[in-house]
């Protein structure tokens, strides 16, 4: 997604989209996601199934069981809750360690059933904080790794827009299994 008009679409998106539609955006996708989950079973979901290419699924994400899907968003998830945390209240988001956008958010190779609650964990905490927090327009900025600079309200909506490119890639999974 290295195009500028791609980029700057999907930017003033973010800034038309109010906090507390992008919560609900955020909310209706994490319960497709979980939809999703009770229509799969154990073994199904642990089984990597190989997809083509999809925008915004990198080459090394593309072969991943749900549960590896399900455990990459809940590591996301915890990376921008701390982000939009952070800018909302001021404080600098930067962990001591930087981190490798490309590794650092794999999931492991033995993802299970654990992931559906540790998912709907990580969408229930951050929206419950989201709630608390001050304004999220305006704060200090920091380097999305496509989309430039953003605010923590940005952050928030890439939380939901992230959310929705892999829940394609779900469906896709679950749409291979069942053929």
């Amino acid at each position: 997604m290295s195009n500028p008009l791609v980029q700057a679409v999907i930017r003033t998106k973010f800034l038309m989209t109010s906090r507390e539609k992008a919560s609900q955006i955020i909310r209706g996708i994490a319960d497709a996601y979980l939809k999703l989950a009770e229509r799969i079973g154990n073994e199904s979901g642990e089984r990597s199934i190989s997809i083509p290419p999809m925008i915004g699924v990198d080459p090394e994400m593309r072969a991943w069981s749900f549960f590896q899907i399900l455990e990459h968003n809940v590591i996301v998830n915890g990376m921008i809750a701390h982000t939009v945390e952070k800018l909302a209240r001021g404080e600098d988001p930067n962990p001591e360690r930087a981190i490798n956008h490309k590794t650092d958010v794999l999931p492991g190779d033995s993802s299970g059933t654990e992931q559906i609650a540790a998912f709907s964990e990580s969408i229930d905490s951050y929206l419950s904080m989201v709630t608390t927090l001050p304004a999220l327009r305006g704060t200090a900025k920091t380097q999305h790794p496509v989309f430039g600079h953003f605010d923590a309200h940005k952050w928030h909506c890439m939380f939901g827009f992230h959310l929705g490119l892999h829940l394609k890639q779900a469906e896709k999974v679950i749409a291979l299994l069942n053929a």
